[in-house]
């Protein structure tokens, strides 16, 4: 049933179809809204959030309702995923269902305790966010964290995945702003060498709250956006969801809400064909939210690869699509937004880990 959704999703994005017979693959689940840190480049410093947890009835209808479509559910949002009581629960409850669960987390909480109920549970993937290689810019951008308890924090957790030979997929990943821009090199050489870290990502600053004049250029909706089409969708902790994290940061609506409506009447509700229709028609830029986003827009040839291949398949080549279109030959198939193109080398580095001998 996945691979014929995902067919049907390529479909109606190739034709450029408004009215979609199909689910996302993918979802950003918001299961708190609680955090525990003052980042100033996270949007919840300029939407206020309530301290909430997403209920398990909405949850749970949720999970059942995308059961039969849904490859990933990144269980992120505006909030740390270790506040939520019931995070092992919910990655548990996902993959009951099928569906391949995903976390992000800025570490403060992750101690010896957390990193081995977290070890224990079906997760197949976490992304452990430390923005600096220096104590000055970490808890510049980190506000409320330590940098050498959540460092320590990383390698612990990393390091007893490793002795354990988990499947867990470790992504140590710094976003590059102003005051962490010369520490790609360190940071790089030092995470490669932790037994147990996978990659290391280098991102650019989407939200860009700290460059608010950032836009795309007027010639980068030539192709419609694959957000609207392929996912991911945001589902916020009251259950109201957006056509993705942006929509939500820059002020837009919700299209729906899942705790009270179906997903395929929220996927083909009046605003989401309202901004397919714009975006089908090369006019991408005239929807609020739209002009103001500062996601990389991929070439229809990377849409439908991520739509012909299992999700699983993706996130293993999205370090090596995300390389070679950034620094090799593909250079094209992504458009950053324009106050990112002049650096545009730099916007996104993966590196595979080393073994750890040399930290």
């Amino acid at each position: 049933m996945r691979v014929w959704n995902r067919l049907k999703l390529l479909a109606a994005y190739l034709t450029r179809r408004t009215r979609v017979n199909a689910l996302p693959v993918e979802y950003i689940v918001e299961t708190t809204a609680k955090c525990n840190l003052y980042c100033p480049m996270c949007p919840r410093e300029t939407h206020k959030q309530p301290k909430q947890d997403m209920p398990d009835t909405v949850y749970q209808r949720l999970v059942q309702n995308a059961a039969g479509s849904a490859e990933h559910m990144m269980l992120i949002g505006l909030g740390e995923p270790f506040l939520d009581p019931k995070i092992y629960d919910r990655i548990s409850h996902c993959s009951r269902h099928g569906i391949s669960a995903l976390i992000s987390t800025n570490g403060t909480l992750l101690d010896a305790q957390a990193a081995d109920r977290l070890l224990s549970t079906p997760l197949e993937h976490v992304t452990l966010s430390f923005d600096g290689a220096t104590k000055e810019s970490f808890e510049f951008y980190r506000k409320g964290a330590n940098f050498e308890r959540v460092r320590d924090n990383f390698i612990q957790f990393a390091s007893e995945k490793h002795r354990r030979k988990s499947s867990l997929h470790v992504v140590v990943q710094m976003v590059r702003m102003e005051r962490n821009w010369n520490e790609v090199e360190e940071f790089t050489r030092f995470w490669r060498n932790v037994p147990g870290v996978d990659e290391v990502r280098i991102k650019a600053d989407e939200t860009d709250l700290m460059r608010p004049d950032a836009a795309h250029a007027p010639g980068d909706w030539t192709y419609p956006c694959h957000y609207l089409w392929r996912g991911a969708m945001y589902v916020k902790h009251s259950g109201d969801v957006y056509p993705c994290c942006q929509s939500y940061n820059f002020g837009g609506p919700p299209v729906g809400n899942t705790g009270s409506q179906d997903l395929n009447e929220i996927f083909n509700s009046p605003e989401m064909l309202r901004m397919r229709e714009a975006h089908a028609g090369r006019r991408g830029g005239d929807i609020e939210v739209c002009s103001k986003c500062r996601t990389a827009i991929p070439h229809p040839v990377l849409v439908a690869g991520s739509l012909l291949l299992h999700g699983k398949t993706v996130r293993k080549l999205l370090p090596l699509v995300e390389r070679l279109a950034y620094f090799g030959r593909w250079t094209g198939l992504l458009r950053p937004v324009e106050n990112q193109r002049e650096r545009r080398p730099d916007l996104v580095k993966i590196e595979p880990a080393g073994n750890g001998r040399d930290r």
